[in-house]
C-alpha cells in the first residue's frame, strides 16, 4: 500500500467512523450545576460501557484498580488494543468502518506484559487490586463491530488477573452491536441509531447485580429521583478540544440527595450517543440529547438501591468526528494511564462526588442487658439510615452477617471470662461506620481453661518426641501428658511447668509408640481438659557393632587409609587396621559409623 493510499485510508476511517455506537431522543434543557458532593463511599465505585465506551471501562477499572470492586463490559476489548494506532482500533479490535482485516489477534499475552509493565512504573494501579473484583461481559452472538472473538480474549486477559468465578460472560444473545435492554430500543439484530436494542434482557441490571451482589428489585415505576446536569469543564480544560463534552448528566436517587450512604456507578455511553449527535430516523432528524442517560435501564435499579449514576459525556471533534471515547490515543498518547486527560477527567467527577462521604455515627449506648455463665446479651441505640450492625468481640467480628436490629446474643462464651465488645452500624452500600465506645463484660461463673489446640508432632528421634501446640488466651502453662495406648492411662511427663508451646519427651524406646495429650494450667493451678490426642513411633535405636580394627575393615564398616582403619562416614580413627584391637562402631546412617559405647 503506498503512503498516500494509506493515509487516504486513515482520512476516510476518521471521517466515517472508529467504533462504539447508541440512542436517540430529544435534548433535554436543564440548568448546568457544578458537580455537587454526596455520602458516596468511593470503594463502592464501579464502571461499565458500550463499544468505546466498553473499551474506556476496561482501561479506568485497569488504571484506577486500587478504587473501583467491578466493571460491566458490553462489546469492548482488552486493555491497550488498540496500541495507539488507528488503523488497529478498527481493524483488529473492532471491524468499523470497513471490517476487520481477517482473523488478526489483539495479541492477549503483549497487552498482559504491557499492563505488568504499566503498573511497575506506577502508570496504573497495581494488578493485584483486580483480583477483588467482579467482571460482567456481553457480546452479542451477532456483532458486527465488536466480534465475539474480541470479547473472548477480553476474557482471557481478565482471567489471567481475576478467578473466573467472579468473571460472568454472556454471549449467547443474537444481539447486534447495540446496549441490549428490556423495554427500549430497535429490534435485538438491528445494527443502527440509537445502538440501544431491546433484547428481552436487561444488561444494566444483570452487570449491576454481578458487581454488587443482591440488590433490591428495580424500579419498575416513575423514578423518584433527579437528573443533574453539571459543568464537565470544572474537570477538564478545552473540554471540547479534547474530545469532552461542555456538560455530563447525574441521576442521584431521592435518598443519596437526603445525604444517605450511597454506591456510585459510571457509565461510559459508546459513539454516536453524544448529545449533540444527530441522525436520520423514521420521525426525521433527531437529536441524541439524553437517549442513553434515560433509557438504559441503570436508572431503575440506581432508584431502588441508593446508587448514583455518572454518566460523563464525550462529543466529537476534528479526530473524533463521531464522538468516541479516547482509546486508541486520537487526544492524547496516555490516554490509557491514570494522567491521560479523559482518564483523570473522570476520575475528578468520581472524588467530586465522593467527597461528601460522611460515614454513618457510632451506635450509642452499648450495654450488657444479660450476662449468664456462656452467653452475653447486648443492646445499643439505633442509627439513622443504618440497615444492620456489626458485632465485634475482642477485636475480631462475633456476626457472620450484619444483625438487622439494635439487640445481640453472644453464646459459646467461657465462664468467668471478660470480654470486649464494639457495635459498627452497616449502611445500604455494606460500607461499617465509626466504632462504638468498647464495653468490657465478665460472664458468670468459675472460670474454666481451655485445652491446647493445633497440637501436633514435630520431631521424632530414637529415644525422643518433640510436641508443640497453640496456647489458649490467660494460660499459665502447660503439662504433658504421655501414654503406651490410645486413650491412657496417661502419666504426665514434664517436671515442671512448660511455659512455652512445644516441649520434647526424652528417654523414650526406640521402634515404640507413644500417645500424647496437653492440659493446660491457669494461674490458680487448674487444669483444662485434655487436647486432642496425638502419636508418634520413635525411630529405632542405633546398631553398635564391638570388633577388632581389622574385622571392622573388612565387614565395610571402617575403611584402610594408608593401613589406618577409619570409621565409614567420618574420619575417627580407630587404629592400625591390621592390629586386633576391639573397638565398638555405632551406625549413624546407610552407610556411616562412629565410634561409641553402646548399651
Amino acid at each position: 500500500m503506498s503512503s498516500s493510499t494509506f493515509q487516504g485510508l486513515l482520512a476516510s476511517i476518521r471521517a466515517t467512523s472508529v467504533l462504539l455506537l447508541t440512542a436517540a431522543s430529544s435534548p433535554t434543557a436543564a440548568q448546568i450545576v457544578s458537580l455537587p458532593g454526596y455520602n458516596v463511599d468511593i470503594n463502592q465505585t464501579s464502571v461499565s460501557g458500550l463499544s468505546a465506551g466498553g473499551y474506556m471501562a476496561v482501561q479506568f477499572d485497569v488504571a484506577f484498580s486500587s478504587t473501583l470492586r467491578g466493571a460491566g463490559i458490553i462489546a469492548g476489548g482488552p486493555f491497550y488494543c488498540a496500541q495507539g494506532s488507528v488503523l488497529t482500533a478498527t481493524s483488529t479490535c473492532s471491524c468499523a468502518p470497513f471490517g476487520c482485516f481477517g482473523h488478526s489477534s489483539t495479541n492477549v499475552a503483549q497487552l498482559i506484559a504491557i499492563t505488568d509493565r504499566d503498573a511497575g512504573r506506577g502508570r496504573i494501579d497495581a494488578t493485584g487490586n483486580l483480583a477483588r473484583h467482579k467482571i460482567w461481559l456481553f457480546s452479542g452472538s451477532n456483532d458486527t463491530v465488536v466480534p465475539q472473538r474480541v470479547m473472548d480474549d477480553l476474557s482471557t486477559y481478565y482471567r489471567h488477573y481475576i478467578d473466573a468465578a467472579n468473571i460472568s460472560y454472556k454471549n449467547d444473545i443474537a444481539a447486534e452491536h447495540a446496549m441490549p435492554t428490556d423495554f427500549f430500543g430497535n429490534p435485538c439484530a438491528t445494527r443502527a441509531d440509537p445502538f440501544i436494542s431491546n433484547c428481552n434482557y436487561d444488561a444494566a441490571g444483570q452487570l449491576l447485580q454481578w458487581i454488587y451482589g443482591n440488590l433490591h428489585p428495580k424500579n419498575t415505576g416513575q423514578l423518584g429521583g433527579a437528573f443533574i446536569n453539571f459543568n464537565q469543564s470544572e474537570f477538564i480544560d478545552q473540554a471540547t478540544s479534547h474530545g469532552m463534552a461542555p456538560d455530563g448528566w447525574l441521576y442521584v436517587p431521592a435518598t443519596c440527595g437526603n445525604k444517605e450512604g450511597c454506591k456510585l456507578h459510571v457509565v461510559f455511553h459508546g459513539c454516536k450517543q453524544y448529545e449533540t449527535y444527530r441522525y436520520s430516523s423514521p420521525s426525521g432528524q433527531t437529536s441524541f440529547g439524553t437517549t442513553y442517560v434515560r433509557n438504559t435501564g441503570y436508572n431503575k435499579w440506581a432508584d431502588a438501591n441508593n446508587m448514583i449514576v455518572l454518566y460523563p459525556q464525550a462529543t466529537a471533534s476534528g479526530s473524533n468526528p463521531n464522538g468516541c471515547w479516547d482509546w486508541w490515543g486520537y487526544d492524547d498518547p496516555d490516554y490509557a494511564v491514570k494522567t491521560g486527560r479523559q482518564m483523570t477527567a473522570v476520575k475528578r467527577m468520581i472524588d467530586r462526588i465522593a467527597s461528601g462521604h460522611e460515614g454513618l455515627p457510632a451506635p450509642a449506648d452499648l450495654q450488657a442487658t444479660a450476662v449468664a455463665d456462656t452467653t452475653v446479651s447486648l443492646s445499643w441505640s439505633a442509627v439513622p439510615h443504618a440497615t444492620g450492625f456489626n458485632v465485634y468481640r475482642d477485636g475480631a467480628k462475633a456476626t457472620s452477617s450484619p444483625v438487622p436490629v439494635t439487640s445481640f446474643i453472644d453464646a459459646g462464651r467461657s465462664p468467668g471470662r471478660t470480654y470486649s465488645y464494639a457495635v459498627k452500624a452497616i449502611d445500604s452500600t455494606g460500607a461499617e461506620g465509626a466504632a462504638s465506645s468498647p464495653l468490657n463484660v465478665t460472664t458468670t461463673g468459675t472460670p474454666t481453661m481451655p485445652a491446647p489446640t493445633n497440637v501436633k508432632i514435630d520431631a521424632v528421634r530414637a529415644t525422643s518426641v518433640t510436641l508443640s501446640w497453640t496456647a489458649p488466651a490467660d494460660a499459665a502453662g502447660f503439662d504433658v501428658f504421655r501414654a503406651g495406648t490410645s486413650g491412657g492411662p496417661f502419666a504426665k511427663v514434664n517436671p515442671s511447668l512448660v511455659t512455652g508451646t512445644s516441649f520434647t519427651d526424652t528417654g523414650l524406646t526406640g521402634s515404640t509408640t507413644y500417645f500424647y495429650v496437653i492440659k493446660s494450667e491457669d494461674a490458680g493451678g487448674g487444669l483444662s481438659g485434655p487436647s486432642m490426642e496425638v502419636s508418634a513411633k520413635t525411630e529405632a535405636p542405633p546398631t553398635c557393632f564391638t570388633a577388632t580394627n581389622f574385622d571392622h575393615v573388612v565387614s565395610g564398616r571402617a575403611h584402610d587409609n594408608f593401613f589406618i582403619a577409619e570409621a565409614n562416614g567420618s574420619n575417627q580413627v580407630l587404629g592400625l587396621d591390621n592390629v586386633f584391637i576391639v573397638t565398638t562402631l555405632k551406625q549413624t546412617g546407610p552407610n556411616s559409623y562412629v565410634i561409641a559405647s553402646c548399651p
